[in-house]
């Protein structure tokens, strides 16, 4: 039972990052939520034993080859917000759903400003605040998302 639960949170990982590239209008794509960021921070207050730092810095690693970045600013930046996540992922349970919505966001600001400042350093990239626009979104979302992926944990009872 322990591969099969590991292959739902493998999907849904995929899922996030089939998400985080799908074509969107130019109009609204400026305000992609953070799809992979705001799975692993479901995945590691849920399960931090199984989703922690290294799956956050692997699946950062693969944004920065699918979206031809430099490769490990999106590796760094999940890293670092998921780090938060697993040092504080008792306190952020016990938060409600907006106050933990909150606190997502503030991850994904951290999140957008590291990739920001880690371009900075390499490339000479300017600050846009559009950069910050996916943290809306992100804010938006979790609710949704939180709900979404505990009913899929505890229809797979996945431990």
């Amino acid at each position: 039972m322990s591969a099969h639960n590991g292959v739902i949170i493998l999907l849904t990982l995929l899922i996030a990052i089939i998400a985080s590239i799908m074509p969107l209008p130019l109009s609204v794509d400026a305000f992609r939520p953070d799809w992979v960021l705001i799975v692993l921070i479901y995945w590691c207050m849920a399960l931090p034993d199984r989703v922690n730092i290294i799956t956050a810095w692997i699946m950062g690693f693969l944004l920065d080859v699918i979206l031809g970045s430099v490769l490990g600013v999106h590796a760094a930046a999940m890293a670092i917000s998921v780090y938060i996540v697993a040092e504080n992922f008792q306190k952020i349970r016990n938060f409600s759903i907006w106050q933990q919505a909150l606190i997502t966001g503030v991850l994904a600001a951290l999140y957008h400003l590291v990739v920001f400042w880690l371009q900075r350093f390499l490339i000479d990239v300017a600050f846009l605040t559009s950069y910050l626009y996916p943290v809306i979104t992100t804010i938006v979302l979790w609710p949704w998302v939180f709900y979404l992926l505990r009913k899929v944990r505890r229809h797979f009872s996945i431990k």
